[in-house]
């Protein structure tokens, strides 16, 4: 029997969520000779959907702020779809920002979306509130304008029209959100209202980044949100459809065991179907404290400049969801919402220190899908999913003999809370359940102690810090990362763009290549 030929290409993509279909399409695009390789029968990663009796359930996508969505503008994720790939995605708008209930200070609200609209509910809910949620917008509107501005400038951004136009875009990136509030005299009842989103990020107040919540605050609020309809696995079946119209081959069932490399060079990969394949630049949307922590090979090309970096970041959050599928309807049920944030208080600090405990954690936010889309379930039949998020390693002590005790009695106690906080009775009503933990995730994706983001972002290490090192970072040779661990930090649209960055990244450096926009 003839050998098969060893094969090579210019780029092997390591995962197919969000980052690495980002990185996959624009290398195709651009003529690289790409592979990409997944793990599951399906690409997407968290961008995916699972079936439960007569149900489709979205694991993780809760919204995507809809900056571009608009009417009147084209820009961001759509702007990407539509006229740089292609891809025809349907999006469903959600109906307002959230309905907030904390339970000890006796408020539930219903938060729009839109500036205006958003002040006067501030105004109403805390009189004499609105002028500090103007202020405080007005700031989270700077910081998102200049990040576009450095978004479409890129390496030709000029220094002094930041510094003229976005003064307080630079003063403000090394501050926290307590600090900014602090600086602007923002009361508490005010910020209890701004900071549910908090939890989108999963850093608390004292520590995480003005400018990322900022940016994502002001992006929700003035422009509003999306879902896509067919659930998230339409955008990463779109966007497999056209990596493969442009050349590009995908391989699923395939994992990735080691990358192979080569006095500090990465020059190929080995699967679990025991193939070498070879390759001038590998791009990993595995983040790095999988791929330094047990992927190179051999073990002995690990920079340990590398380790000491895994080791100064801490791991954003894991997540835990309870999926429900219930026998009536949104409406029969009560559920007029489509986004619940649910705690006692909104005070960050407190929630994030529950997040460490297996009684906590105390926040949860939640989503009834037929909200947006009343057409995602059967007739007479509705989607609800709870989700929490605990700190990465709080499950490691869990044995299997506890398991299933411990997630479900936990599932149990996340729906007595939805049901006290809302008045909505769910247990008589439920066809299907399925309970996520961390280890769910982990299993799934392969990420380290099941974080669903990358690294927390505090202010030394968001967008502009992470921005500025990644160079630094580059360990080794030809090997680029790209999703929610690069300087875009998490989130799908985050992860996308950092995958598209990379593959222009890698672009502009082959020969006679250039990038396609």
């Amino acid at each position: 029997m003839k050998p098969q030929e060893q094969r090579h290409f210019d780029a092997v993509i390591i995962g197919s969520g969000m980052g690495g279909l980002g990185a996959a399409v624009e290398l195709a695009m651009n003529g690289a000779g790409t592979l990409l390789l997944e793990q599951h029968n399906l690409p997407g990663g968290y961008a995916t959907s699972f079936v439960r009796g007569r149900f489709e359930f979205e694991p993780s996508l809760h919204e995507l702020g809809s900056a571009g969505f608009v009417e009147s503008e084209k820009r961001g994720l759509k702007k990407y779809f539509e006229d740089e790939i292609g891809a025809d995605i349907a999006f469903a708008r959600v109906p307002e920002a959230y309905r907030l209930i904390l339970t000890e200070k006796k408020i539930d609200v219903n938060v729009p979306f839109g500036i205006d609209a958003f002040i006067q509910t501030v105004d109403k809910q805390v009189p004499g509130g609105g002028r500090h949620a103007e202020r405080y917008l007005s700031l989270c509107g700077e910081i998102i304008a200049a990040l576009e501005y450095l978004a479409e400038a890129g390496s030709a951004a000029d220094k002094r029209k930041l510094l003229q136009d976005y003064g307080n875009f630079l003063r403000t990136s090394p501050y926290t959100m307590r600090e900014v509030a602090d600086s602007l005299k923002i009361p508490r009842e005010v910020l209890d209202l701004l900071y549910p989103y908090f939890c989108y990020i999963g850093v608390p107040e004292s520590r995480q980044s003005f400018m990322l919540f900022g940016a994502l605050l002001y992006s929700y609020i003035a422009y509003g949100a999306v879902i896509p309809r067919m659930r998230s696995h339409e955008i990463a079946s779109a966007m497999i459809a056209k990596f493969e119209e442009h050349g590009g081959l995908f391989e699923a069932n395939t994992k990735v065991e080691k990358i192979l490399v080569r006095k500090g060079r990465a020059v190929g990969v080995e699967t679990s179907r025991g193939e070498t394949i070879l390759c001038d630049t590998v791009v990993s949307n595995a983040g790095p404290p999988l791929v330094y922590g047990g992927l190179i090979s051999p073990e002995t090309e690990v920079p340990p400049t590398a380790l000491r970096n895994l080791n100064a970041r801490i791991l954003g959050p894991a997540g835990f969801v309870v999926y429900l599928g219930l026998n009536s309807s949104a409406r029969e049920l009560g559920l007029s919402s489509y986004s619940y944030f649910i705690s006692p208080h909104m005070d960050t600090d407190v929630i994030y220190e529950s997040m460490k405990q297996f009684e906590g954690p105390l926040m949860q936010a939640s989503v009834c899908l037929n909200a947006a889309i009343p057409d995602c379930s059967p007739p007479g039949t509705t989607i609800l999913s709870l989700t929490t998020v605990y700190t990465p390693g709080v499950w490691d002590s869990v044995t299997p003999a506890d398991y299933f005790t411990l997630k479900n009695r936990l599932a149990g106690k996340m729906i007595s809370q939805f049901e006290e906080a809302t008045g909505v009775k769910l247990r008589g009503h439920i066809e299907e359940i399925e309970v996520a933990t961390p280890q769910t995730f982990s299993r799934y994706t392969g990420t380290y102690n099941g974080s669903i983001y990358g690294w927390e972002p505090e202010p030394w290490d968001s967008i502009i810090p992470r921005a500025l090192s990644e160079e630094k970072e580059r360990y080794i040779d030809r090997l680029y990362f790209c999703g929610g661990y690069g300087f875009r930090t998490h989130g799908f649209s985050g992860a996308l763009f950092s995958g598209r960055k990379t593959a222009r990244d890698i672009i502009s450096g082959l020969p006679g290549k250039e990038v396609t926009v």
